[in-house]
């Protein structure tokens, strides 16, 4: 009799990531992995102790998507913004798996490449060392918030994207002038939440970035 096929660690995280594609972190589940795999759980838990570790080797893969071929050119500002622009594009590929990563966060490789660039520059800023810990800490979150912002925009249908716009209009064109009349005054040059998405996440990091400068001796 012809045993149960051994997965690798790849091809696990593979199919992971592909139920996480077509579903979200709460719905996920070993036993739905292992079912999609052909498996029983117990042979997934021989490379991942919990669903927890397993999410967040998901998630670390995507980091290392996102420094894949980086190079750190220009001043420490440039440096930071292109990084968080290519997690906002390896993250905007794989939408659902924005949340993987601010929820669990991740150890592995690709977690460590981030942190080492995002030192390495605050470092290059001429920042006192002390400093840099918290400072590094606020970029990380800001970044993940966007992202994670972004990706529950990217991941509705159409039909979803088509309905909140019309809320949108009514909300907005429709506000009674009396009650809202700044709503009223600004209606027309008002957009949606979903709207210049990039251009959005680069000016909120450009001016956080700006207030660190503003802090540098």
């Amino acid at each position: 009799m012809t045993g149960r096929r051994r997965w690798s660690t790849e091809e696990i995280l593979d199919a992971a990531a592909e139920l996480l594609r077509t579903g979200d972190a709460e719905s996920f589940s070993v036993r739905k992995l292992a079912a999609a795999l052909g498996t029983d759980s117990s042979s997934l838990y021989r490379h991942f102790r919990t669903k927890t570790e397993l999410l967040r080797a998901v998630a670390d893969r995507i980091l290392l998507a996102a420094v894949d071929g980086y190079r750190a050119e220009g001043d420490w500002k440039q440096r930071v913004t292109a990084l968080a622009l290519r997690l906002r594009e390896a993250f905007g590929r794989q939408p659902q798996l924005a949340v993987i990563w601010g929820r669990y966060a991740s150890g592995g490789a690709g977690s460590r490449l981030v942190m080492e660039e995002l030192l390495q520059a605050l470092r290059s800023s001429g920042l006192p060392d002390e400093e840099i810990p918290a400072r590094y800490h606020r970029i990380v979150i800001l970044i993940a918030a966007l992202i994670a912002s972004e990706a529950g925009i990217s991941t509705i249908t159409p039909k979803e994207y088509e309905q909140g716009m019309e809320l949108f209009r009514v909300a907005v064109l429709g506000a009674d002038p009396e009650r809202f009349p700044a709503l009223t005054h600004f209606a027309r040059d008002l957009r949606p939440l979903g709207a210049d998405r990039r251009a959005a996440f680069e000016d909120i990091l450009a001016a956080h970035l700006a207030q660190i400068e503003a802090a540098i001796p």
